[in-house]
């Protein structure tokens, strides 16, 4: 995929959530929250601080984050559906 986020942005894939509960129970597509786990696709070079510097980003390609319910801006790229949004956005690295 030939696409480089700019600044502090990353490209992210949300990566899907089981479709049946511990116990079994299917969960039917009109009661599933979007996913709010994903993986890093692409990062920007970093955000520029009041000196001009490039502060880079502290996610890399490959990590698995959880960001929030509401972050990020969907965009379909080659036909897939990814996320854009601001490092800030995230709230954590997975494992």
């Amino acid at each position: 995929m030939k696409f480089r986020p700019l600044h502090d942005r990353v490209l992210v894939k949300r990566i899907e959530e089981e479709e049946k509960t511990a116990g079994g129970i299917i969960i039917p597509d009109t009661a599933k929250e979007k996913p709010q786990e994903g993986e890093v696709i692409a990062v920007g070079p970093g955000a520029k601080n009041e000196d001009g510097k490039v502060t880079p980003l502290d996610v890399k390609v490959g990590d698995r984050i959880l960001f929030g319910k509401w972050s990020g801006s969907d965009v379909v790229l080659e036909g897939e559906e990814l996320m854009i949004m601001k490092e800030s956005d995230i709230l954590g690295i997975l494992g």
